[in-house]
């Protein structure tokens, strides 16, 4: 007897030992829903290193193209669904990742809303305010959070910015805020069908340009300004490029007024390089984010200083612990991915197509 009290003790001990976490938590199950969106591309192989998430299906009804991923990151085919209820009957997942067209985020919220699933999709939010309310109807209804992935969410630079403004004011109160997103183009960066099959549609994407780029600027602006809506949204779009995207724009400006305060967004697939960097004009000094591991910062009377921002960590630090962290009802959405701000993202694009359509300024 004395030998097997001695025996369990040591097993519990070894159990207990630094390093083997008692609190460990089963790792988060989310499915993928669409493929057509090549922002999956870099999604899926950054879920296969973790422990902390588990990839546990992806619905993609075109067999050709679930073909093509399965091969590509050398999925198992049993992996893949041609619909979310094939999925949900066959796997036990908690949240989804969507990658369809934005035209496609409301129906994607409003059936994972009625099971009970948690919904990030790629920015932006929706391709009109009346596709965004009915998205936040549904959420609300089926008690489930809906969070907008955008890359400069988890830019060190952005979050570090936004102290220095906000929390620390170390600028004074916001002049001025400037936004530049953008690239050569999506069929000059190499985009696949795909994707441009919808990207370069006005109904499907909602816009060119303007909105495939224009939301970053208003999801940053509409933050830094403390989720306040502007009283004015100007625009102007062209087509540079009308051979190569003859449906929709592939430049725009847009300007928004606040009181005391202007924010610009230069959105473009005309750009020589990829940019997306921040410019922020305060009473007493300024703030630029050139590239997400860099900020330029002045105050006062001080020359401009360069600052290295510390990495993001915990559910902050990438788009997959915050899709896990939310899921677990362990933090709420808020600011850059929330909904509340993107619904007023969502209002700034729809009328920025409407000024630019009329050549008129679009009072809120």
């Amino acid at each position: 007897m004395r030998k097997r009290i001695v025996l369990v003790i040591a097993l519990m001990a070894l159990w207990v030992l630094p390093g083997r976490s008692q609190d460990a938590k089963p790792p988060l199950r989310f499915a993928i829903v669409g493929l057509t969106h090549d922002h999956a591309r870099g999604f899926i192989p950054a879920a296969a290193n973790r422990s902390d998430i588990q990839l546990v299906g992806i619905v993609e009804p075109d067999r050709e193209l679930a073909g093509r991923y399965a091969r590509a990151f050398r999925l198992n085919t049993n992996l893949f669904y041609a619909t979310l209820t094939d999925l949900l009957a066959k796997t036990n997942a908690q949240a989804v990742a969507a990658f369809t067209s934005t035209f496609d985020h409301l129906r994607v919220v409003e059936e994972c809303a009625a099971r009970g699933l948690t919904v990030m999709m790629e920015k932006p939010l929706a391709v009109s305010v009346e596709h965004a309310r009915a998205m936040q109807a549904a959420a609300r209804k089926g008690g489930v959070p809906v969070v907008v992935n955008y890359e400069t969410t988890w830019y060190p630079s952005t979050r570090r910015a936004y102290a220095i403004v906000q929390e620390e004011h170390a600028i004074g109160a916001i002049r001025k805020m400037v936004v530049h997103d953008g690239h050569r183009g999506p069929k000059e960066i190499g985009c696949s069908a795909d994707f441009l099959n919808w990207l370069t549609d006005p109904v499907l994407n909602g816009g060119g340009a303007l909105t495939d780029f224009g939301c970053y600027g208003a999801d940053l602006i509409t933050w830094l300004m403390g989720g306040q809506r502007p009283t004015s949204v100007f625009a102007v779009t062209q087509q540079i490029k009308p051979d190569v995207y003859p449906r929709v724009d592939d430049e725009a400006t847009i300007v928004l007024t606040y009181p005391g305060a202007q924010g610009i967004i230069q959105a473009s697939w005309n750009w020589p390089f990829d940019r997306k960097d921040l410019e922020i004009y305060g009473q007493s000094g300024h703030v630029f984010a050139p590239r997400k591991e860099v900020l330029k910062v002045r105050t006062g009377q001080s020359p401009e200083v360069e600052q290295v921002p510390p990495p993001l960590q915990g559910p902050e630090a990438d788009p997959l612990s915050y899709l896990a962290a939310v899921t677990r009802r362990e933090i709420i959405p808020s600011g850059l991915s929330s909904l509340e701000v993107n619904l007023i993202v969502t209002e700034i694009l729809e009328a920025a197509r409407e000024s630019a359509r009329t050549g008129k300024r679009i009072e809120f």
